[in-house]
């Protein structure tokens, strides 16, 4: 294998890495892909200033169809963001979310993110 010397007899090969230079992470690198949904991110943010609050309100809260809260929920629920209590109010079916402590401490640091976010976007 040939090597190529400088004057000083130095290897002037250079890998990949050593003439990119590092790009910094970014903060948007740090966002809760399950969070950052429009429609999770309502959800969560308008459970987080409620006690809980019932399917209808959400939806109402919201402007979204009952198929799209419903999926969004879920995910909510999958990530243990959310909890969900189904009872009936006489023959009427009801729905009602809690954010869970898991959920209000994903939003927390979603929110310190998205804070990073906007921070490094108004120096540029």
């Amino acid at each position: 294998m040939n090597r190529a010397t400088n004057k000083r007899g130095s290897d002037t090969r250079h890998s990949a890495r050593s003439t990119t230079a590092k790009k910094p992470d970014s903060p948007a690198m740090d966002l809760d892909r399950v969070i950052h949904e429009r429609l999770r991110l309502g959800i969560l943010s308008a459970l987080a200033v409620n006690n809980s609050l019932s399917f209808n309100e959400l939806k109402q809260i919201l402007k979204t169809t009952d198929g799209n809260l419903s999926v969004h929920a879920r995910k909510l629920e999958d990530a243990d963001y959310v909890s969900c209590e189904k009872s009936f109010e006489g023959r009427v079916p009801r729905t009602e979310y809690k954010i869970t402590s898991t959920g209000r401490r994903a939003l927390e640091r979603y929110l310190d993110s998205m804070e990073q976010v906007i921070a490094a976007a108004r120096k540029r």
